[in-house]
């Protein structure tokens, strides 16, 4: 059976809107994206489309070499799939992207985690009630919470993933001073976004 390697990406972009948030979760990483490849060429969430505004939200490739993830304190977790569960990944998310346009930013959703009341709305997202619901549609994890109540912090928890990776996102790209993985290694750093 072939096996792959899919990621979670947790960050903490230290802008203002993740410092609010950050101030109300208490935890280090308040923003998730899903990728595909250890370099994280291919990272995948929902989040904000513009730099400039923070409330224009929606599914987003993200390019973490750029704007706010150039200085994000991160943390990489691996989890092996199989190639079915692989292929049913990327199913959803080609279905998603080929319909971006009519999926939006679950704003309310924020509120509904605050309060502990699943507020769940057609084609919209928040950045753990993503990848969340790429996991389980694609019979990966099985949550034990409405996904509209899954923040970025629960997804730590989940004992199939491994630690890859904790720091300065910029340190694991950087080839001359980056741990490379093949085989699991922490490496950690003391500084540790739904947005």
């Amino acid at each position: 059976m072939i096996e792959k390697q899919v990621y979670i990406l947790l960050t903490n972009t230290g802008s203002f809107l993740t410092k609010l948030i950050k101030l109300y979760t208490k935890k280090p990483y308040n923003h998730a994206s899903i990728a595909f490849d250890s370099n994280l060429s291919e990272v995948y969430s929902f989040g904000r489309k513009t730099a400039r505004n923070p409330f224009i939200g929606g599914f987003v490739k993200e390019d973490v070499m750029a704007g706010l993830f150039k200085q994000a304190d991160c943390a990489i977790y691996s989890i092996t799939v199989t190639e079915v569960h692989f292929q049913k990944m990327n199913h959803y998310l080609q279905e998603i992207e080929t319909q971006k346009k009519h999926y939006r930013y679950n704003f309310l959703g924020l509120f509904g985690v605050m309060f502990n009341k699943p507020i769940k709305r057609k084609n919209a997202f928040f950045c753990s009630q993503f990848v969340a619901y790429v996991l389980k549609e694609s019979n990966i994890i099985d949550f034990e919470k409405p996904l509209s109540l899954v923040a970025p912090y629960d997804l730590q928890s989940i004992s199939k993933f491994q630690l890859v990776y904790e720091g300065k996102l910029k340190d694991y790209h950087n080839e001359n001073d980056s741990v490379r993985l093949t085989e699991p290694f922490i490496y950690h750093s003391k500084n540790a976004c739904l947005f």
